[in-house]
């Protein structure tokens, strides 16, 4: 029994990529109708203020005529939530469904919570970044960041069930505590605030280049989206809350650790690597705040932080040995 809900656990697991791929084509699409009515919308305007230059008003100033030319003032480009748009969001919550039923089912086969190891942390901490990208939506319209958030979904999930797939196995004793529950969701859950701050990031940095160059005619759907200086808010105010969650991880993981191991602290290499990351975005919230450290140099140090993230949990838990290399597993 417990051998087929893994098995179907899987099943569910690819079905959801199935329907990943579908939402990743439908927000591709969706970027390219973005360009094309950004340019349209140019044309058009470009074509007013053209037939409204030719144009002359006449009016008498003490009995002078005076001739003055009509100029259309510019217009902003907009963007309404077109077809594939809707299609991919949906398709993004119809892929959550299965994905969570991939985990349900893997918790109940190994009758625990599943993120013992790195394959149950990919495919829990995946659903954690789907989840996070919807929930904001009812704050913040980030459907613009749909093609970076589904492409990095079926990358990290695709990575995780070539690479990193095991069997159901039973827990460690150093595992087998309440804490696994809160110390690693919260990570999960601090992490996936990382990845949607570096999605903000890499859009603020797009923007500023094109900000600063007016010969730039190619991401025309960038005009769609909000300027550098919103972008950049924003990305400090999603990473502000991951950096909340990754606090209280650091914390959980040390109170583990007293209680696994008798000492809050060893320099095991995944502890010195949590604790670097923490610095980095501690870094980067302090930099911001005093240094007036915004814009482009905000969001690269942003990104550094995410790339820190992505090490401790690829690099670190395969290729250096220490008490928490039954992550690797």
């Amino acid at each position: 029994m417990t051998s087929n809900l893994a098995e179907y656990s899987v099943v569910l697991v690819y079905s959801a990529m199935a329907i990943y791929l579908i939402a990743f084509i439908c927000f591709v699409l969706d970027v390219a109708k973005r360009s094309g009515d950004v340019q349209a919308q140019q044309s058009g305007a470009a074509a007013v203020r053209q037939q409204a230059a030719t144009k002359t008003v006449a009016t008498v100033q003490g009995g002078t005529v005076v001739l003055e030319k009509i100029v259309a003032p510019p217009v902003k480009p907009g963007h309404r939530s077109s077809r594939f748009e809707r299609v991919a969001m949906a398709m993004m919550v119809f892929a959550l469904v299965l994905h969570v039923g991939s985990i349900v089912l893997r918790g109940v086969a190994a009758h625990r919570v599943p993120w013992a190891n790195m394959f149950e942390f990919s495919l829990t901490g995946t659903a954690i970044i789907v989840a996070i990208f919807l929930g904001v939506q009812a704050w913040q319209n980030l459907k613009f960041l749909g093609v970076f958030v589904s492409g990095l979904i079926l990358i990290l999930l695709g990575i995780a069930t070539v690479n990193f797939y095991v069997d159901v196995v039973p827990l460690p004793p150093a595992l087998q505590s309440y804490w696994l529950v809160l110390h690693v969701f919260v990570a999960i859950c601090g992490t996936g605030f990382f990845a949607l701050g570096a999605g903000l990031a890499v859009s603020q940095l797009v923007q500023t280049y094109r900000a600063g160059r007016t010969d730039v005619k190619a991401l025309r759907f960038m005009e769609t989206l909000p300027d550098s200086d919103r972008l950049e808010t924003l990305t400090y105010r999603v990473i502000l809350v991951g950096f909340v969650l990754w606090t209280f991880t650091l914390i959980a993981g040390a109170i583990w650790a007293e209680r696994a191991w008798g000492r809050y602290w060893g320099w095991d290499t995944k502890e010195v690597w949590t604790f670097i990351i923490w610095v980095i975005y501690a870094g980067y919230i302090h930099a911001r705040a005093t240094r007036g450290w915004r814009g482009a140099r905000s969001s690269w140090l942003a990104l550094v932080g995410f790339a820190a993230v992505m090490f401790n949990f690829s690099v670190v838990n395969l290729f250096f040995k220490g008490l928490h290399s039954y992550s690797g597993l």
